[in-house]
């Protein structure tokens, strides 16, 4: 049997239209043209879902979305408004709305977010919690992602909260660690596509040569390996989002197939005769400066100009105020938690530590050294003798030793060479790379950093300040030259 959908609009032309397109589509529709008239059909015919314009005649849409909650908290309730503010998407979603779409809005975006709607409700059964709203899902992903009291976070929210449910390529731009990926989850789940996939592709961490067939997917034989039917990225994720990190660092060959799928949403697989056409949203990320790229001809203008739609740019933690500190206790009660310690917050001391640190990994570091505390420390209130030892270290309150000078002036903290410090002072450089080509040299500095971080490619090649793939290339070449 299917789930009887309320429709709420007082303008008997858009109920027309909206009714036709719905009921065209398979729903069962009972239209209302007033609050009084969907609280008795609420009641009538116990629909699972309720679209609700926010502007009725009789009463505010709000206020009603409320008491129609209270009488079903089950209710999935996608409200439609005019009035085009974030302030009252976000009132609305707070309040428990499953959506929120603006008008005027296309008949595919009003079809899918009433589709998503209709299967939450499915999926709801008597005596069941009712799924999680969008809002909250997000909200929930990790601990990194909706903490921040400070300005520029605060504006990232809106930013999200605004876009979220159009269709519109996002392009988030930011260092390394500062959550880019979390943006690119609210985004989804706070759209209508939230049940659909999420599927998130690093273009930095896969050599180009396998790159394509990562994107776009393989047939069986369509080169030598390809054992079997692939399909890619793009195509699992059908009905979702598709997350393209480090963006900048995909080959120029693969960036016009890139652009001709954004043109035309169509999808041919290698060894494939005939493309298949898929219904895909696409957000972007890049730690580098996009523009640079394109100016340097890494990245194709007319591609990075279809993709830079919607720009969205994440601060890093040294400019986020008191963000760190909240972000830190926050991962404190977690990370104590799961190891079943008790933890009294951090001492001021080692508050105003965190809060001057300039953090070069920003919350991806923040939360290593939070976790590293809770493993690491037996609980009570965390003092600095009780923070990694290289965070002191770093720490520009703290004093340095002859062998780590004061920074120049103009600079916060010791700055990064590109190289790892596998020989210090003047006389065990010259000692460790006497005799060695400038190539020997640069292997050594890589092979230092990657027993550094245990073999993990991407934290040696953030610690070398290079791109993944650079590292990845170096590496392969390596292999070649003793194959």
């Amino acid at each position: 049997m299917r789930i009887p959908v309320l429709l709420v609009e007082d303008t008997p032309s858009l109920q027309f239209v909206y009714r036709s397109v719905l009921t065209a589509a398979g729903m069962n529709v009972h239209p209302a043209g007033s609050a009084s008239e969907a609280l008795q059909l609420l009641h009538q015919v116990k629909p699972g879902v309720v679209i609700l314009d926010l502007m009725l005649p009789d009463r505010d849409g709000l206020a009603l979305m409320s008491e129609m909650l209270a009488i079903n908290p089950d209710l999935c309730v996608v409200v439609m408004s005019a009035q085009g503010s974030v302030d009252r998407a976000v009132a609305a979603m707070r309040a428990g709305a499953f959506d929120f779409l603006l008008k005027p809005f296309e008949e595919n975006r009003f079809l899918a977010a009433v589709r998503a709607a209709v299967l939450a409700a499915e999926e709801t059964t008597p005596g069941q919690p009712a799924p999680k709203r969008r809002a909250e899902t997000a909200a929930s992903s990790d601990p990194a992602a909706s903490i921040g009291s400070s300005e520029a976070m605060k504006q990232v929210h809106r930013v999200i909260s605004s876009v979220a449910g159009s269709i519109a390529t996002v392009f988030i731009t930011g260092e390394s660690g500062t959550g880019k990926e979390l943006a690119a989850i609210a985004l989804h789940t706070q759209s209508p596509r939230a049940r659909g996939p999420f599927i998130a592709l690093n273009c930095g961490a896969i050599p180009h040569d396998l790159l394509e067939s990562e994107v776009f997917g393989h047939l069986k034989g369509s080169f030598t390996g390809a054992i079997a039917d692939k399909p890619g990225a793009a195509m699992a994720a059908d009905g979702g989002t598709l997350f393209l990190d480090e963006v900048c660092e995909m080959a120029p060959a693969l960036q016009t197939k890139l652009l001709r799928f954004l043109q035309t949403s169509m999808v041919q697989p290698l060894g494939a005769t005939r493309p298949q056409k898929v219904d895909v949203r696409i957000i972007c990320a890049t730690n580098q400066d996009p523009l640079d790229a394109v100016r340097r001809g890494q990245f194709r203008e007319d591609l990075y100009y279809r993709l830079h739609v919607v720009p969205l740019h994440m601060p890093p933690l040294r400019d986020r105020g008191r963000d760190a500190a909240e972000i830190a206790e926050v991962a404190l009660r977690r990370f104590g938690g799961e190891e079943g310690k008790g933890f009294a917050g951090f001492a001021p001391e080692t508050q105003r530590i965190l809060l001057r640190h300039r953090w070069p990994g920003n919350v991806r570091q923040l939360l290593n050294v939070v976790r590293n505390i809770a493993v690491m420390q037996p609980g009570g209130l965390v003092t600095p003798d009780m923070l990694p030892g290289d965070m002191l270290r770093e720490d520009p309150g703290q004093n340095r030793g002859a062998s780590q000078p004061d920074a120049p002036s103009g600079t916060a903290g010791p700055q990064r060479t590109g190289f790892a410090p596998v020989a210090t002072g003047l006389d065990s450089a010259e000692t460790a790379f006497a005799g060695k080509t400038l190539a020997e040299i640069e292997r050594m500095a890589i092979e230092a950093a990657l027993a550094r971080h245990q073999g993990s490619v991407p934290k040696a090649a953030h610690d070398l300040d290079i791109s993944v793939s650079t590292l990845y290339r170096r590496i392969e070449a390596w292999k070649s030259d003793q194959s």
